[in-house]
């Protein structure tokens, strides 16, 4: 899977003024995931600080993520003996596994340095994706068009392996939003029905908030038990959550993991979503059914909040 991104089209198109300030960059991928991971890999918070970073040379920390028209992502890019670059992203339009458009504004110093107006268009199936993303610069800076070339040709190529490794999962279910987060976010409810059909958990801590934890085992029914460890990052009441799967208290992580919940009229949509740390981790993951399982869960939920 990861050979796609060697071999896939790529498409750097520029037309720029002398002075190098003005310019039309394109960036296309094919990607060997579904249009709906490719989506989300583009789109969730917490998929994005996975791939943002363009090597591993450079850091980024989001300081503020609202993927939603008229939301703001805010962002610093680090990197040693260079000044920390301030990018601030604006949703102008989001059309949901077709389209985006926004505007990015990059500043050093306090100093503005570039504003872009960036398009993303997907198309694809449930096997095979694409992206086609469209930058317009304007530079008030020299050589930040050569800079954007090389920052977003290593982003998209970090996307497209993101998104080959992303799991989601959707459901939406007949109840308020405020009904399904409080299913999900209280202590006492959430071990009752988490997980697929046939397992229980048993719980040794659990705090669901920013900076909590909830450890705890997962038991089979046939009585193997698998123990868990979920860090949570971010919980954005009634919006979304994000946290770390772990392979048991301070085991190793297998997977960055988010949970949306939008509102469809009177109805829910979850979203479960997964990036695993490797490709094999993924193919490990769906080669023992972890879609059917995750979907079981999602299930199990919805009888759960019917049953209340």
């Amino acid at each position: 899977m990861t050979g796609t991104r060697a071999s896939s089209n790529v498409a750097l198109a520029a037309t720029e003024s002398p002075e190098d300030r003005f310019a039309t960059l394109t960036f296309e991928r094919k990607v060997d995931a579904p249009l709906s991971a490719l989506w989300h890999a583009w789109t969730a918070p917490a998929a994005r600080q996975v791939w943002s970073a363009p090597n591993p040379s450079v850091t980024v920390e989001f300081l503020e993520a609202d993927t939603r028209i008229g939301g703001r992502e805010v962002s610093l890019c680090k990197a040693a003996g260079q000044p920390d670059f301030r990018c601030e992203i604006g949703w102008l339009a989001i059309d949901r596994e077709a389209r985006t458009v926004n505007y990015e504004v990059v500043s050093a110093g306090g100093e503005i340095q570039s504003a872009a107006l960036i398009t993303a268009e997907f198309s694809g199936s449930a096997e095979r994706s694409r992206v086609r993303v469209t930058v317009q610069l304007s530079s008030l800076a020299k050589h930040m068009a050569e800079g954007y070339r090389q920052g977003f040709a290593a982003a998209i190529d970090n996307l497209a392996a993101v998104a080959e490794r992303t799991m989601i999962l959707e459901r939406v279910i007949a109840a308020p939003r405020s009904v399904v987060w409080g299913a999900w976010m209280n202590p006492e409810t959430l071990p009752k029905w988490w997980g697929p059909e046939g397992f229980s958990c048993r719980t040794q801590r659990i705090e669901l908030s920013h900076g909590g934890e909830w450890v705890f085992d997962m038991i089979g029914p046939d009585g193997t038990v698998y123990p868990n460890h979920h860090l949570y990052h971010e919980v954005r009441p009634e919006e979304r959550i994000a946290y770390a799967l772990l392979w048991g208290e301070n085991g190793p992580k297998h997977a960055d993991a988010w949970a949306l919940f939008e509102e469809e009229g009177d109805k829910t949509r979850v979203t479960l979503g997964m990036v695993f740390v490797s490709v094999a981790e993924f193919q490990q993951a769906k080669g023992f059914g972890a879609i059917e399982l995750g979907h079981q869960t999602l299930g199990k939920l919805e009888r759960f909040i019917n049953a209340g």
